[in-house]
């Protein structure tokens, strides 16, 4: 779930982004006090994430407008569904739609995404994380998409982990002095992942007994041989290139966490459509 002042506030980015200094369109076509409702409908199989934002998003229009969910976040929804009801004003029904269109759908894409990769992977250990490969302002609801279809989520910002990736090892002169660098900062005992590309950094990174290794862009061999020698004394994440086709293989290396930029870098929004039914 996200904090209330959070999506407050990403609502009324988004909504100050679309409106500008007004609705032209509805303000200039609809007659003044023109009620009526529409019915948010399902055009393609899949998760459906983000109704409370939708809320949100026709609530900061007007608060005359009456969202009613049909659905819960998390349910599996398929064409010709009926998810939620909007009723009330007209001109705010049809200025709030395309805001929170936009939002709900690609939360549900994310989710959709999401679930299809948790059941790739179902009877393995494997857990399904995201990344920070997100959208600029919309972070906190990508990620919870992720959670709504059962994923889990890696770090949000860069002050609530420590990842110690390629660049940064290669800079301070390699894994055990970036490691040791951390170690002397670390006040708050912040998790620290290192990522390792190669088998002698593996070696070096186990020694170090940090909280998680990352194997990056790795091959299946590799990450089972790698699985294999580290016999569980750090958890191991594996990153880099996974797909919905070779997910199911990287799983059963036996690692513990896959982490999946395209969850949400390269979502495909679920079709998801308001159509009017009354007006007065």
């Amino acid at each position: 779930m996200v904090d209330s002042d959070q999506l407050a506030a990403i609502v009324h980015h988004v909504l100050q982004e679309d409106i500008g200094q007004g609705d032209v369109t509805s303000l200039w076509t609809l007659p003044p006090g023109l009620m009526g409702s529409g019915v948010f409908l399902c055009k393609a199989s899949g998760v459906l994430a983000g109704l409370g934002v939708g809320r949100a998003v026709f609530a900061a229009v007007s608060d005359a407008v009456r969202f009613v969910a049909l659905k819960s976040d998390g349910d599996r929804i398929v064409p010709g569904d009926r998810i939620a009801t909007v009723e009330g004003p007209m001109g705010a029904i049809l200025t709030a739609e395309r805001t929170a269109l936009n939002l709900m759908q690609r939360m549900s894409g994310i989710a959709s995404a999401t679930r299809r990769y948790v059941e790739a992977v179902a009877g393995t250990k494997a857990v399904i994380l995201d990344t920070r490969k997100t959208v600029p302002g919309l972070r906190v609801l990508d990620k919870w998409a992720v959670r709504l279809g059962g994923g889990q989520n890696h770090r949000m910002r860069l002050d609530d982990m420590v990842l110690i990736k390629d660049n940064h090892i290669a800079a301070a002169g390699g894994v055990t002095a970036a490691v040791e660098r951390v170690r002397a900062h670390n006040d708050q005992g912040l998790p620290i992942e290192v990522e390792v590309k190669t088998w002698e950094e593996l070696e070096e990174a186990v020694a170090l007994r940090p909280d998680r290794i990352m194997l990056d862009n790795m091959s299946l061999d590799e990450m089972r041989q790698a699985v294999t020698w580290v016999a569980g004394r750090v958890p191991l994440e594996a990153s880099g290139g996974i797909t919905a086709r070779t997910l199911r293989q990287v799983a059963e290396t036996g690692v513990d966490y896959i982490s999946v930029g395209a969850l949400t870098h390269s979502v495909t929004a679920l079709d998801i459509s308001l159509e009017v039914e009354n007006v007065e």
